[in-house]
């Protein structure tokens, strides 16, 4: 049967480079994958809705893809995609080394391109991957014909989906990870959000790879239709008819089922996963705007304390929720005052508090070791001090990884190594609810807030999460974090309560909606009630292991057939 898509052959290969196996794609081929990437970022917030966006891309990508000569090129687009859409969505790491960490703007530049240069290998590897594992690349055999563009097929779209989602996952985890725009999050507005109570965001970056592929398919077999129709209304011939019918009928099955996944995706959330539980609570949460270049100096330690003093006791509510590290000194060295003004006002009303401030322990000789990024939480009306410790710390920002103390050198901010905390820690009571909290960065990493529900003998029913980012200005990177902060309620059928330093403080309900919202840079608090929630998603209840499961199995599939199909239908 007549091979779907054109095989002529394409700009800038040669005839001897086609005959002999190699790869001879032109530069500007790697260049427009690295532009593909960076219009990805558009499809992450703040744009609205731009999962529609993302799918859009993600189907260009993976057609470029199919241009690709071999695992060598198919890597290496991926490779440019990867780093095209990191580097115009990370940059505002430059404002944190040169705006408030005082490096030289060559040599932030220079660490942000490396840094997204290192991110790409992810995206890379899993182009490279899907090379192999799709039988675009033979296994590394030189093919007879690699003049012939790859037409896609349902195990390449699988082996796609498969081998991005994995390496989303690496990227996420690999020296303590970086999962920060992984794909699934721009569906949060999208129309594949309902599968992320199922397979968490990475399921998600899944279900958009195989969509796109699937969308790809489908366009490569409706155009071969075409071309095979206008030779059967020239040549009358019989043959050809019947291969228009069934390049037609090749079109439509891919159509049909990138479809109904999208139509699964919109219908999904109307599936209660997780039910209400206890009374609502009322909630404050705090945001002080507290300029980042005086949030460790004398005086702005003196001022961010009697700032947040007179909020926390401005009125009463269930729960009131301070920024990470909003009191800026060693628990054991907050003024008596603070904690006196504090303690009554709980007693006196009912409320709650959470606040956050650095933990230490204390030796028998009097040194202060242990240094933690904490919360501390007071129950009316209880001499027991709630603590929370960070467990997933930050890179260069809480502990400094081995052989990098140069680098931090050369920045003009006092960083350290704290200590983690237990990757699972009790929650924290406000009334009969539980409660469970996160600082900053961990939110990002959905598999550790499931495991904070899933291992625990009290399931929480409210999230909570504590940040700074304004070690970042007034860039994306609030919005983004807010992005993700709306993924965990999906993943875990759970409101999050967001109070940060600077932007954006937020309520969020268990279905992914802002409720509540303050504008960033602006000193003040937000009130919202929000109801508990009680019950397991399935994400909740397997973590990431269902993707992960899937898509290795996917994969060695694909390895063990996907050149013997590939030959078997006389593909390229």
């Amino acid at each position: 049967m007549a091979d779907p898509i054109s095989s002529r052959l394409r700009p800038g290969v040669t005839s001897s480079a086609a005959a002999e196996g190699g790869r001879a794609l032109p530069r500007w081929h790697y260049l427009v994958a690295v532009a593909a990437g960076a219009a990805n970022t558009l499809s992450f917030a703040p744009t609205p809705h731009g999962g529609w966006l993302e799918i859009a891309i993600f189907a260009f990508f993976y057609l470029w893809l199919t241009r690709t000569t071999g695992w060598k090129s198919a890597a290496l687009t991926g490779f440019g995609f990867g780093f095209g859409n990191l580097v115009t969505g990370v940059w505002w790491l430059y404002v944190s080394m040169h705006d408030y960490g005082g490096m030289a703007a060559p040599l932030a530049g220079a660490a942000l391109v490396l840094f997204s240069l290192y991110l790409a290998i992810y995206p890379g590897l899993a182009a490279g991957v899907w090379s192999f594992c799709a039988g675009h690349a033979s296994n590394g055999r030189a093919d007879p014909r690699p003049q012939l563009p790859f037409a896609p097929t349902w195990h390449g779209a699988f082996a796609f989906a498969s081998a991005w989602a994995i390496g989303e996952w690496l990227r996420g985890y690999v020296f303590t990870g970086f999962p920060w725009l992984s794909s699934g999050y721009a569906q949060v507005d999208g129309p594949l959000a309902g599968f992320a109570p199922i397979a968490g965001v990475y399921g998600v970056g899944w279900m958009l790879a195989l969509v796109a592929a699937l969308i790809v398919q489908a366009l490569l077999h409706a155009r071969a239709a075409r071309g095979s129709g206008n030779g059967a209304g020239n040549n009358g011939s019989k043959a050809k008819a019947n291969s228009t019918r069934s390049e037609t009928a090749r079109a439509l099955a891919p159509a049909l089922v990138a479809v109904a996944l999208i139509v699964a995706g919109l219908l999904l959330p109307l599936v209660q996963w997780t039910v209400p539980a206890n009374a609502p609570l009322t909630v404050r949460l705090l945001q002080g705007n507290v300029k980042q270049d005086m949030k460790f100096e004398e005086a702005g330690v003196i001022a961010a304390i009697d700032e947040y003093q007179r909020m926390i006791t401005e009125r009463r509510a269930d729960l009131v929720v301070t920024p990470e590290t909003a009191i800026p000194v060693l628990v054991q060295a907050v003024p008596p005052s603070f904690a006196q003004a504090i303690r009554q006002f709980s007693d006196s009303t009912g409320t709650s508090i959470l606040f956050g401030a650095i933990g230490g322990d204390v030796t028998p000789e009097g040194r202060v070791v242990n240094y933690t990024n904490s919360l501390f939480g007071i129950t009316p009306n209880s001499g027991t001090l709630y603590r929370y410790d960070k467990h997933h710390l930050v890179p260069f920002g809480e502990f400094v990884p081995y052989g990098f103390r140069w680098f931090v050198d050369l920045m003009k901010i006092p960083l350290g190594d704290f200590a983690r905390g237990a990757v699972v820690q009790k929650p924290f009571f406000v009334h009969n609810q539980a409660v469970a909290v996160d600082i900053c960065y961990e939110d990002i990493f959905g598999e550790e807030i499931a495991a904070s529900i899933r291992d625990t003998d009290t399931p929480p029913g409210v999230l909570v999460n504590s940040t700074n980012l304004a070690w970042f200005g007034n860039t994306i990177a609030l919005d983004q974090h807010l992005q993700i902060a709306r993924m965990r309620t999906l993943e875990t059928g759970r409101p999050m309560l967001r109070a940060t330093n600077t932007g954006t403080t937020a309520a969020i309900d268990a279905h992914g909606n802002v409720i509540a919202r303050m504008p960033p840079f602006t000193i003040g608090s937000i009130e919202a009630h929000v109801q508990g929630m009680t019950g397991r998603t399935p994400y909740v209840s397997a973590g990431n292991n269902t993707v992960l499961a899937v898509s290795v199995l996917l994969l060695a599939f694909g390895f063990a057939f996907g050149p013997g199909l590939r030959r078997r239908n006389g593909q390229a």
